[in-house]
């Protein structure tokens, strides 16, 4: 069965799945998903083989859409944006710390998906029940990432295309800072950054190959015997797959990595009384979880008094509003007087007493 490319969204992700011959680019078609059926675009296609992608894996096209698919489709991208608004004011009456990225209607309206990105925990209970009671429908709140923000609205990255986690990208990979100092770039944030404020995702598309290549290369800065003598190494280049070395008589020689291996280089062994003793590791901690919150409330059990128990505890800190700030704040400023005060006093009542040690 031929495989074909679709899209849910203009500029989004691509998704292969297969369906009959007869599909052209630019036709609207329905599969099943996890919520139900969704109306989604031929990009591309027909294929009869995707490189990375097993047939037997693909979910099938049920069929292609009729004009009153299509309807449904406009009229929910239509709720969808009403229900955009609707909700950014509900957030601007109640005055919560959070912004509202984007809302998804299923194909049959009975789920309501709203995606915002928050700096910390949101008491947004008084939301969700003003959401239920407009749509009547399932709703759901879902904390997103900074990362998952861009991928969703879009964006030009600093290359001039569009965002790769736009385009093509699904799952996003670690990038640590040092992955740009192993490519010798220039630490300037604006440069290594992308639009969300992390680090750019291309920075891991070739650290593949870096790691290939540092552990083949010795450590730069450190000194290494030769069968030419001592020599200290000095920068290393992947793309001409070199060293530079600077010998025993302060020349600076480059050297490929055949040519360096060639002249048995090791590390001059440490005298004994330089050697330190290693100190134990400690213990790592334990990977905690990125905190992102995902709710889901019907209008069957959005009176219920203990539904948002397991997800904000009483105990718990929240931020309903900039409000609550001060009141949180104000205890410890508080406190800090009354024990510069006890502290002060303290210290007279030390004076006083050698004085009158002193004294007697």
């Amino acid at each position: 069965m031929p495989i074909y490319g679709l899209r849910f969204r203009a500029l989004g992700q691509t998704l292969y799945h297969t369906g009959p011959a007869d599909l052209a680019v630019g036709d609207h078609v329905l599969i099943a998903a996890d919520q139900g059926q969704a109306l989604a675009q031929v990009v591309s296609g027909p294929y009869d083989y995707v490189a990375g992608v097993e047939p037997e894996s693909l979910t099938p096209i049920e069929r292609r859409a009729t004009e009153e698919d299509l309807a449904e489709g406009r009229t929910n991208e239509k709720l969808a944006r009403e229900a955009t608004e609707f909700c950014r004011q509900c957030i601007r009456d109640r005055r919560l710390d959070m912004k509202l990225v984007d809302v998804e209607v299923f194909f049959d309206r009975s789920k309501l998906i709203f995606y915002f990105t928050a700096p910390a925990r949101i008491d947004f209970r008084e939301l969700v029940k003003d959401l239920v009671r407009e749509y009547r429908a399932r709703i759901e709140l879902r904390q997103i990432g900074v990362r998952h923000e861009t991928q969703m609205v879009g964006a030009v990255g600093n290359c001039g295309m569009v965002c790769c986690c736009r385009r093509y990208l699904r799952k996003f990979a670690p990038v640590t800072i040092r992955m740009a100092k192993e490519q010798n770039l220039f630490l300037n944030p604006a440069k290594i950054s992308g639009i969300c404020g992390r680090l750019l995702c291309c920075l891991s598309y070739e650290q593949e190959n870096y790691d290939r290549f540092h552990h083949n290369c010795p450590r730069l800065g450190k000194k290494y015997q030769t069968t030419q003598g001592t020599m200290k190494v000095l920068r290393a280049n992947m793309f001409r797959n070199s060293l530079s070395v600077l010998n025993e008589n302060n020349e600076e020689q480059e050297l490929t990595l055949e040519e360096w291996q060639a002249l048995d280089p090791h590390r001059p062994e440490p005298h004994p009384n330089n050697v330190q003793p290693k100190q134990a590791q400690q213990p790592q901690k334990a990977a905690q979880g990125d905190g992102l919150l995902v709710v889901s409330v019907t209008p069957e059990n959005v009176d219920d008094p203990n539904l948002f128990a397991d997800v904000l505890p009483p105990d718990a800190p929240l931020t309903a509003g900039p409000e609550a700030q001060p009141q949180q704040a104000q205890p410890q400023a508080e406190a800090a007087p009354a024990e510069n005060s006890k502290s002060r006093r303290r210290r007279r009542r030390k004076s006083q007493q050698r004085q009158d040690g002193a004294a007697e």
